[in-house]
This record gives C-alpha cells, structure tokens and sequence, in this order.
C-alpha cells in the first residue's frame, strides 16, 4: 500500500471517529435527556426542523418538525424539544427570532417569571407573532408615500416661511435705514444730554438718600438700645406686680375662710343690732309722744277745767 492510501485511509478514519463523536454527543444533548413541547405560529419565516431553539438567547434545543396545522391549516405546527430541566412556564411567549442577521431562524422562548406555574412535557408554548418581510416592506412603503406628502407639504410651508422671512428682512432694513438711524442718533444725543445736565442732581438725591438711610439706622439702634433698657426694668415691675396680686389672693382667701369660721357669730350680731335697732325705734317713738319722761318719772297731771 502506497503512502498516499495510507495516508487516505487514515484521514477517513479520523472523519469517521469525529462524526461517531459529534453525533453521540448530539444525542447525549437531545436525546434522552430532552423534552418535548410545540407551539403554534401564522407566519414560520423560514424556520426548518434542526433550528435552534433559545430560551432567554441561551441554546436549549433544537426544532423537530415545522408543518401545517392539520385541524387548523392556517396556522403552523412547530414541535420542538429542551433539555430536561429547562424551565418553560406559562407566562413564557415563544416567537419567530433569529440568532444574528446572517444566520437562519431560530424559536426564541423568553423566560417569563419565576412565579408562574412550570409547564410540563407536550405543553403547548404560547405564542407570539412576528412581522413578516412582505408586511414590513409595505409598512416601509407606506411610510415612505407618507414621507412623500411629508416633504412636500413641508416645502409648501418653506416657501410660506421663506416669503415672511423677506417680508421680516424688509421691516428690518426699513427700521434700520438712515432716516431712522438719524432718529435714533438724536435720541441718544438727546439721553445724553439729559443724563450731564440732571446727573449732579441725582447724585445729590443719592447722597441726601443715603443721609437718611444712615439716621433710619442709628434712630432704629436707639430704639432698639431703649427697648433692651426698659426690658429689665419692665420684667422686674411685672414679677413684683405678680407676687402682689399673689399676696392679695392669699389675702383674699384668709378673709373668706375668718368669714366662714365666723358665719354664726355675725348672724348673732346682725340679729342683736336688728334687736337693738328696734328697741331704739321704740325709745324715739316714746320720747316723741312723752318728752317729759326723760325729766319726770310720772306724767304731769291733768288740768282742771276752770
């Protein structure tokens, strides 16, 4: 045997090993270690049994056969397997994704949350439509019809703005034209003018102003050091005027309670003065009818009639 068919033979072999290999591993992936789901989509793009399936962008399996419907022939049955553990839950959207722009289809499965009940094997995924290439081109075509009238009432409004801009441009050099500028040169002369003949008297104004900001101020410090004078004096009248009417209230209070203790007593007294009142009524009634009883013991006697 010649060198080059050894060399061959030994090329194969290695081929053969190398494929032995990849396609054992490929079925330690997905085979038995693999579940099975399938999902339903109107538009498939392209999507061939042998794309990946990602899950959160991260490869987890691979699309097993792409075909219509049959209860439904408008919609199209793709089955795919995950790997075993593979946390498909029903809050996860399958849809048509792709991998990169150069590479073909691929089923994207988003993660959905981690509260929502994992799905079982044979679950249907839900699912999301994708846009297809022809809706998108008419989509672009629309905006670019849109873009057209765009532009074009666009231009109408330019040439609208573009005539007032003349329009603005023509006040302007009317405003700004000699005889105006002449004007204007006569005012500031004028300004001038006025400022060099009343500007002594505003500084005066400013000066006299200033005068009396400076005795508003030293009048409100001489307010104010009063104010701090009488305060003390003024805090010391009012605590002694508190102990007194303090004083007074003790006062007050030991006279009601000597009135009290003494209720009975002056009852007696303001019943003997009553008593003693009367009895001096009764002494002036009988010194008016007798006066003679404070000389005489007896009354005189009656005259004899002649």
């Amino acid at each position: 045997m010649s060198t080059e068919s050894k060399v061959g033979a030994f090329v194969l072999g290695c081929f053969a090993i190398l494929a032995f290999t990849v396609v054992y591993l490929m079925h330690a992936q997905f085979g038995s270690d693999t579940v099975p789901f399938r999902t339903y989509l109107r538009y498939a793009g392209g999507l061939e049994p042998g794309a990946q399936v990602l899950f959160g962008g991260i490869k987890v399996g691979e699309v097993k056969a792409v075909r219509p419907w049959r209860p439904d022939p408008t919609r199209i049955e793709i089955q795919f397997e995950v790997k075993q553990g593979t946390p498909l839950n029903e809050k996860s959207i399958a849809k048509l994704g792709f991998v990169s722009i150069m590479n073909s289809a691929a089923l994207s499965i988003t993660t959905g949350s981690n509260d929502a009940r994992r799905l079982p094997p044979n679950s249907t995924v839900t699912s999301q439509e994708a846009a297809s290439l022809d809706e998108i081109a008419g989509k672009m075509a629309a905006v670019a019809d849109s873009a057209d009238a765009l532009i074009k009432q666009a231009q109408g409004e330019l040439e609208g703005i573009t005539h007032d801009a003349r329009g603005v441009l023509a006040n302007l050099n009317a405003i700004t034209g000699e005889q105006n500028q002449q004007h204007v040169q006569i005012i500031l002369k004028r300004i001038d003018g006025l400022l060099a003949t009343e500007g002594p008297k505003i500084d005066r104004l400013s000066d006299q102003l200033l005068a009396v900001t400076k005795h508003a101020d030293g009048a409100i410090q001489n307010v104010d050091g009063t104010v701090t004078e009488m305060r003390e004096p003024i805090r010391k009248d009012l605590a002694e005027l508190q102990q007194t009417l303090q004083e007074a209230h003790g006062l007050m209070e030991n006279m009601q309670a000597i009135v009290r203790a003494n209720n009975g007593k002056i009852d007696d007294t303001v019943e003997n003065l009553r008593v003693a009142t009367d009895n001096l009524d009764q002494l002036t009634d009988s010194l008016k009818q007798r006066p003679w009883s404070l000389i005489r013991i007896q009354p005189p006697k009656n005259r004899k009639v002649p």
